[in-house]
């Protein structure tokens, strides 16, 4: 018995293009590429143009040819007479034709831009920054709710976008300054850095001397993987460690810390350990009470239950998972706050068997269980 003959639709043949129709028909785009800096403190470097009113991070359009990095490179040589290599990708943008922040007379194709990390300024690498006059009125180092005041509303987000994704260890994919996918636990809760005052109080690692009072105790809480849990108010979108005012009705400033980690996070501590303290020598915080210590020490978590709202504040905290490292660049307290995670890190490992915290972003802990 003979088979059954199949056979293939005829599909009628498609005409060729050219190579120059081809070329014609792709997706033509601008390029451009910035650069993120810090100082130090982890303030933004922006620069004020002289052709508009708002800020920008250093860089600029790619030209005909060139990767993003050399455009980077270029233009942070050009307009800081810095020569910088890009340390990793921070952030990659879409900016859509139409756009409400471009002008409405500007043929705009829509543009791809890349942030990358230009890394931290030293104070002797500020000094030498030599901007062009004709192109570049002026810089500054803000703090990050400072820089997006200055810039587009746009620009801002990417800017944000792209310092939390230093800070998390990620890296951030845009379309018209929103994420593409779910947003990360920083821009989610719009965490802000900034330098805080206490960086300049002298940190003391050890016991505090007799007949000087605790007033704060605060603690590096370790989860079993070795990250840390710190905490964000939504009313002032900055981290803090867990802890507090040490109460009258608190017997020591360890009995404090585990309270304030049950009230403000829902964290159950074990053993808990004193790293050192911090000198503050007016106590305005405390009503002018005059020289007190504010106490940091660490302990394990134990467990770790539902979210609450914390009674000291009437709203419920966020709860963030972050290496030592990573809180100590939110907490912005300088170099003793990594000191401190360092500090705390080794006592971690040595006492409890807690492992080094390894590579990774910061997560948000679950607000209906552990």
């Amino acid at each position: 018995m003979e088979s059954p003959m199949h056979s293939t639709p005829y599909v009628p043949e498609q005409p060729r293009m050219s190579q120059e129709e081809y070329a014609r028909s792709r997706h033509a785009v601008w390029l451009g590429a910035t650069a993120l800096f810090t100082d130090e403190l982890g303030n933004v470097l922006l620069v004020k143009p002289t052709y508009r009113s708002q800020w920008l991070l250093p860089g600029g359009a790619a030209d005909p040819g060139e990767s993003p990095e050399i455009a980077c490179r270029r233009e942070v040589r050009e307009e800081l007479g810095l020569s910088r290599s890009p340390v990793r990708l921070l952030a990659v943008h879409w900016l859509t034709p139409g756009h409400p922040d471009i002008a409405a007379d500007l043929p705009f194709p829509g543009e791809v831009r890349y942030v990358l990390d230009g890394g931290v300024l030293t104070e002797a690498d500020i000094a030498a920054l030599c901007l062009p006059p004709d192109e570049l009125s002026g810089y500054e180092f803000l703090d990050s709710r400072a820089a997006a005041e200055r810039m587009t509303p746009v620009d801002a987000r990417i800017m944000l976008a792209a310092l939390r994704a230093r800070l998390a260890g990620t890296t951030a994919h845009l379309a018209d300054g929103r994420h593409v996918t779910e947003a990360p636990p920083l821009d989610r809760h719009d965490v802000h850095t900034r330098p805080r005052s206490g960086r300049q109080w002298p940190w003391h690692p050890g016991q505090v001397p007799d007949g000087l009072r605790v007033r704060q105790a605060w603690g590096w809480l370790f989860a079993p993987d070795g990250r840390v849990v710190v905490v964000v108010d939504p009313a002032k979108r900055l981290v803090m460690l867990p802890g507090g005012t040490v109460e009258p009705t608190d017997a020591s400033p360890e009995d404090a810390l585990v309270r304030e980690a049950e009230e403000e996070a829902r964290l159950t501590l074990g053993q808990v350990q004193r790293l050192g303290w911090v000198y503050d020598a007016a106590g305005e915080a405390y009503g002018g009470i005059g020289e007190c210590a504010r106490l940091r020490l660490t302990a394990p978590i134990t467990a770790i239950g539902p979210s609450a709202v914390d009674p000291a504040v009437g709203r419920r905290l966020v709860r963030l998972l972050a290496m030592p490292e990573q809180a100590a660049a939110l907490l912005g307290w300088e170099e003793q706050g990594y000191e401190q995670a360092r500090l705390a890190a080794g006592i971690a490992h040595a006492r409890w068997g807690i492992p080094l915290a390894p590579p990774s972003p910061i997560t948000e802990l679950p607000a209906d269980d552990g």
